[in-house]
């Protein structure tokens, strides 16, 4: 197996892509707006990718956290809202704002799994810094690291009742960026003391299936690399100082804030010590050279990738209304009080 996730090009496989996917068997596949037209469509593309390799625990993602971040689009789906409602419910009903986040994600999973999804890319455990790009912004949790962490877990635990399994992001927090890390490299010059308050949820929710590494250099820990890229921060901070034990991911490997060729950035990034690279744009040159260039997935890479996937699959869909009802009932609480 390859230690890849590829992006799909359209709403239905090329027959390139088809034989490709095939022979290489990548780690799984991430899915964007240019592949969601309906839930019939979406759903034959999943099933597909799973009949391909003969696989019903296929790891399949997207990135649909709610607010600006969703590749499923009303009508056709429900719209969700951004982390920092929940944050500002957090304020003044923390456990309202626990349970809010809670049904707010098992109802976000119902719609996933239903046309065969198996992993969203969420909760951030980016803690937001007063002055930073908004590259994170009102998808975080807030700027305090315990409500980043108790949300965060509403929203791994939410997701998984909803069959779907989350991916903690950015490993080791984001939220200091000063520039946007698809445009750019942030270099984030803060003491390792400042830093702790970063690590913190991260820490809290260490046990998390999945984690997805973040393409930024932190001075402290490493003057000459990015996370995604440094053995020195996967080792000593991701795997040491928080703990985290799941499967890491890199960030999209195609991101600008890297250099080199994509293959050469993807090989880099497992070398570090990233399980699997992230590889969104499906770009066939790309893919091949990530493919000749990788080498087969471990035998514990493939242990923390079964692991992950282990979500039962018995999402109850007739809970979605319900659970919509619930959330938008406690986060009225917020703007009663505004």
């Amino acid at each position: 197996m390859t230690p890849a996730i590829f992006g799909c090009s359209g709403l239905r496989l090329t027959d390139d892509e088809r034989a490709f996917f095939r022979d290489c068997d990548p780690a799984g596949y991430v899915l964007f707006g240019r592949n969601v037209e309906s839930r019939e469509q979406l759903r034959a593309l999943t099933d597909e990718l799973r009949g391909l390799h003969g696989r019903d625990q296929l790891l399949i993602s997207i990135d649909q956290e709610g607010g600006r971040v969703a590749r499923m689009k009303p009508p056709v789906w429900a719209a969700f809202p951004p982390g920092a409602r929940f944050a500002e419910l957090y304020e003044i009903a923390p456990a309202s704002a626990i349970e809010a986040a809670r049904a707010n994600a098992e109802a976000l999973a119902l719609d996933l799994a239903e046309v065969g999804i198996t992993v969203d890319y969420l909760p951030l455990l980016d803690v937001r810094q007063e002055g930073a790009h908004d590259v994170i912004g009102d998808r975080a949790f807030g700027s305090e690291p315990l409500r980043v962490a108790a949300l965060g877990r509403a929203i791994l635990d939410g997701l998984a009742r909803g069959g779907v399994t989350g991916c903690v992001k950015h490993m080791p927090g984001h939220g200091r960026a000063m520039v946007d890390s698809h445009k750019d490299l942030p270099v984030v010059e803060a003491s390792a003391e400042e830093l702790e308050s970063d690590l913190a949820p991260f820490r809290r929710l260490a046990d998390a299936p999945i984690g997805m590494s973040a393409h930024i250099r932190y001075t402290a820990w490493d003057a000459d690399n990015p996370a995604t890229l440094s053995r020195k921060v996967i080792d000593e901070i991701i795997r040491g100082e928080i703990g985290f034990t799941g499967l890491l991911l890199s960030d999209d490997i195609d991101m600008e804030a890297l250099s080199g060729t994509v293959p050469e950035r993807s090989e880099r990034a497992i070398s570090a010590g990233c399980d699997v690279v992230l590889n969104c744009w499906a770009k066939m040159d790309d893919m091949v050279g990530i493919a000749e260039r990788l080498p087969a997935m471990s035998d514990v890479v493939r242990a923390r990738l079964d692991a992950a996937l282990a979500v039962p699959q018995v999402a109850d869909f007739t809970r979605r209304d319900e659970l919509l009802a619930k959330r938008d009932s406690l986060l009225s609480l917020a703007e009663a009080n505004a």
